[in-house]
């Protein structure tokens, strides 16, 4: 069942921002709202112009609804823009993906469906193989869209979504900068996924 996100509740005797801040390993408290970090943010267009700072005063000020439902979680590119610039040395990545996570562990609907089946697609991938396999972790983000189209009632996305990738691929093959074969795992995945399963039991 999908939780809508007023129904989202912090954890017991816990503040939205220490959450945050002790998953995501920063100190948003440091944050003064200098703004630098927008002044840099590559996507600031694209999410309303809710840019790294106005996320960080959102989970100061304990608006969970808004800060689990925002634009910037979805589409920070991860550039770590933002923790260059600022003083205190915040990354704000490192923080939409401790928001993406405490979504998905709500179970609230994403925002954007397709970033969530890539982060998930790619994060399967990797711990899997050692490494992300292109083409393993190609097909599964795209099976899921296709799915999710469809389940949707949308016919005509998944034949969209085929040209565009055609498209996409063709140029990338002709540089050699996507491989078909499938790659290898590497020695030590096993320690990898007891990793990731231990930092997931974690929180």
């Amino acid at each position: 069942m999908t939780a809508t996100l007023w129904e989202v509740r912090p954890g017991e005797g816990e503040s939205l921002l220490d959450e945050v801040s002790r998953r995501s390993g920063q100190k948003l408290s440091a944050c003064y709202q200098c703004r630098r970090c927008a002044a840099g943010c590559p996507v600031g267009e694209e999410t309303d112009f809710v840019t790294p700072d106005r996320l960080i005063r959102l989970v100061t000020l304990g608006d969970r609804a808004q800060a689990l439902g925002n634009p910037l979680v979805w589409k920070c590119v991860s550039c770590y823009t933002c923790g260059t610039r600022c003083p205190n040395n915040i990354q704000t990545a490192r923080i939409t993906e401790t928001l993406k996570q405490m979504s998905k562990e709500a179970r609230v609907a994403p925002l954007l469906p397709r970033v969530k089946e890539f982060h998930d697609a790619f994060l399967g991938s990797a711990v899997r193989w050692g490494r992300v396999n292109e083409v393993e972790f190609m097909m599964v983000y795209e099976l899921k869209n296709t799915v999710h189209d469809v389940v949707h009632g949308d016919l005509k996305a998944p034949f969209e979504e085929l040209l565009k990738q055609t498209r996409f691929a063709l140029p990338m093959l002709k540089k050699k900068r996507m491989h078909l074969g499938v790659q290898g795992s590497l020695r030590g995945r096993r320690e990898l996924g007891k990793l990731w399963r231990k930092a997931k039991a974690k929180g």
